[in-house]
C-alpha cells in the first residue's frame, strides 16, 4: 500500500507550509486536511528547521497528528 501512496505523493502539492513558528499552528490544519484527503505534503521551510532536521519535525508532526508518513525528501513530508 505505501508504494501505491508514494506514487501518488509525487504529484500532490504542498499545501501546508511550516515556518518559523514551529509545529504548533500547523497540527489542527494537517488533522483537518487527513480528515478530507489521502495525502497532505507538508514543506519545512529553513526558518522552522533550527537545530532540527526535516525527518526529526516530520516524525514529530506525525505524532502529534497521529499520521503515517509516507515519504520524505528533501524539506517536504507527506502524511497519510
Amino acid at each position: 500500500m505505501s508504494d501505491e501512496l508514494r506514487k501518488q505523493a509525487h504529484d500532490v502539492d504542498a499545501t501546508i507550509r511550516v515556518g518559523k513558528s514551529g509545529l504548533d499552528p500547523v497540527v489542527s490544519e494537517l488533522r483537518s486536511q487527513l480528515k478530507d484527503r489521502t495525502l497532505v505534503k507538508v514543506k519545512f521551510l529553513r526558518s522552522s528547521r533550527g537545530g532540527t532536521t526535516t525527518e526529526e519535525l516530520a516524525t514529530e508532526l506525525a505524532s502529534r497528528v497521529n499520521a503515517e508518513i509516507i515519504d520524505t525528501r528533501g524539506h517536504t513530508a507527506v502524511y497519510h
